[in-house]
């Protein structure tokens, strides 16, 4: 057999030291969120002041803000504390006519508190970061790193409230801080206050979150890896010459059965 193709089967050949991030704890969460507020921009503001219903078509998570502290007296947990950043698209319903697009930002805090062991060593690396010194955060070098895995949320519904309704309440949200790269993802400045009308949304999400850190590993190596795929491309020449190589994409024509979707070996003649 060749040595490069050698299977794990085969045994190993040494050990070997590698640095990689190991999981100390983790968590999913299925989190239903009602009647969050979305936050548009003075032309969205402007349309939804005129909405007589308004029904929200997408969610999409936009990012995921993490801090991590120290749980007093519980040596080895933390407190996570997370912000999640939504794009709300929402359809928009003034008179009888097609529905206007509107698009605006959801928030929602979280926190959770998870085992990620105690390190007392001061990490640093090599790589070169402008402006990398923070005097907040040099004491922090050893903390734990939160990874957080999320799906786009489901809309589940929205409605659009009279601000001189009883049941509608202020909020002390800030503006000012959403990150610049949240902001950026509008096409124009977010507003917050004079408005005449308000949108709430409701969305599911469902998320994983882990603390991990940077340790070494002892794990038995069997060869390096190398790719055995050539790489495909198209010529100058013939670009059909990829084209050929797809294949027929069969699902699209023919859309696959409930029991593919749940991997269901034994799901009978139907498949």
């Amino acid at each position: 057999m060749n040595e490069k193709n050698c299977a794990p089967d085969c045994g190993f050949k040494e050990a070997v030291c590698i640095h990689t991030d190991k999981v100390y704890d983790s968590c999913r969460d299925k989190d239903c969120l009602e009647n969050i507020r979305v936050y548009l921009t003075a032309c969205g503001q402007d349309v939804i002041d005129r909405a007589i219903n308004v029904k929200c078509t997408k969610a999409e998570i936009i990012w995921v803000y993490s801090d991590i502290e120290a749980v007093p007296f519980n040596r080895g947990f933390y407190s996570v504390d997370l912000k999640y950043f939504f794009k709300i698209t929402l359809a928009v319903f003034t008179g009888l006519g097609r529905p206007t697009e509107v698009e605006g930002l959801a928030t929602f805090d979280k926190k959770v508190i998870l085992f990620g062991s105690e390190g007392n060593a001061k990490v640093f690396a090599s790589k070169y970061k402008q402006d990398a010194f923070d005097a907040q955060m040099w004491k922090k070098t050893n903390m734990p790193n939160a990874v957080v895995e999320v799906v786009d949320p489901i809309a589940l519904g929205a409605k659009v409230v009279d601000v001189n309704d009883k049941c509608c309440c202020d909020d002390d949200f800030d503006l000012a801080s959403i990150p610049d790269s949240v902001s950026r993802v509008f096409d124009d400045s977010l507003i917050l206050g004079g408005e005449q009308k308000r949108v709430f949304v409701s969305i599911g999400i469902f998320s994983i979150i882990r603390l991990e850190r940077r340790v070494m590993l002892l794990i038995p190596a069997y060869d390096f890896c190398v790719p055995q795929k050539e790489c495909i491309g198209a010529t100058d020449d013939n670009p059909c010459d990829l084209f050929d190589r797809i294949s027929f994409p069969v699902d699209e024509f023919f859309p696959p059965e409930r029991c593919e979707f749940e991997d269901d070996k034994d799901c009978g003649c139907g498949c």
